[in-house]
């Protein structure tokens, strides 16, 4: 039994190309080929179909994949056994959080973590696909939302919630507004994920829904932001995402006590009988920044 073969034939599997693995694993095409190859003589079947546009895992394949990947989890929860009693942190930490929560919050973290643990190399992987954390050998996960899966540990640091906010150039220019409904009036920008058409808030009577106008749509965060700093409207966005503008009056809450539902933000990470060394001392180090920063609030 060669492992290096099981391990190359779980990371094509899991992302689905010969090349990805290759590149993730940091080894040539040729070599992830003749490993598969090795592997599905050795077991006397064909474990993946290629052609040259894809790939697709038989049945042999799926059932050895699935074996395969709960003898990798023993083997990485034996490893993390022993590096839990280890006195100082080492290792490779994955992290993974959305896009825009990740480069708001993590990047003073991470730079104090290295600094402080310095046998400890850091992965950071701001996406917003949900990935799934020991598929793919993630440590820990910032999310946003409800946790719905038992076999995760979750632990809550705050709620999140969006805003609308201007320049006061904008306002100085269009006119400052004191309810919602005055939104019709005025130039909106949206974040895709939000909707282009209605915002839901959430404000002192209850919860409203108002039609905005606007005619603008991005499904970045960070370029509606710099918009609406060069005063091209009002957008929705989280006050943590927005600290240093509001600090240095780039930024101004236009309708201050209205924000969208919030939405709880966790740590996330699998179940383990030991929590690694380098796991708990990034947790105990980033739960207080992350609660300060989600704890901004907008003035009534």
């Amino acid at each position: 039994m060669d492992l290096n073969e099981i391990a190359v034939f779980i990371k094509v599997v899991q992302v689905g190309s010969f090349s990805a693995a290759a590149k993730q694993l940091g080894m040539p095409n040729s070599t992830v080929s003749s490993k598969i190859s090795s592997l599905e003589k050795r077991l006397g079947t064909t474990l993946i179909r290629r052609t040259t546009r894809r790939l697709s895992v038989t049945a042999a394949g799926d059932a050895y994949f699935k074996k395969c990947l709960n003898g990798l989890e023993e083997i990485k929860s034996g490893e993390d056994e022993i590096a839990a009693i280890q006195d100082e942190p080492s290792g490779l930490l994955r992290i993974t959080a959305p896009v825009e929560l990740g480069s708001s919050v993590l990047p003073s973290i991470v730079a104090a973590y290295s600094q402080r643990y310095r046998k400890v190399s850091v992965e950071v992987i701001l996406t917003d696909r949900r990935i799934e954390l020991l598929a793919e050998n993630v440590d820990l996960a910032l999310r946003a939302g409800h946790m719905k899966d038992s076999t995760l540990i979750v632990k809550k640091l705050g709620e999140g919630t969006f805003a609308p906010f201007a320049s006061p150039k904008y306002l100085k220019r269009s006119g400052k507004i004191s309810h919602p409904r005055e939104l019709r009036k005025h130039e909106c920008l949206h974040f895709t994920p939000r909707g282009a058409e209605t915002w839901q808030l959430v404000g002192p009577h209850g919860t409203l829904h108002v039609s905005v106008p606007g005619r603008i749509v991005i499904n970045d965060l960070n370029m509606i932001k710099s918009l609406t700093v060069a005063g091209m409207g009002i957008a929705l966005l989280p006050p943590f995402f927005c600290r240093n503008e509001l600090a240095s009056n780039k930024l101004v809450p236009v309708l201050p006590g209205w924000a969208t539902a919030a939405s709880p933000i966790h740590f996330v990470y699998p179940a383990q009988k030991f929590v690694s060394a380098k796991l708990s001392a990034f947790i105990a180090l980033a739960t207080d920044p992350i609660r300060e920063a989600l704890a901004i609030k907008i003035p009534i």
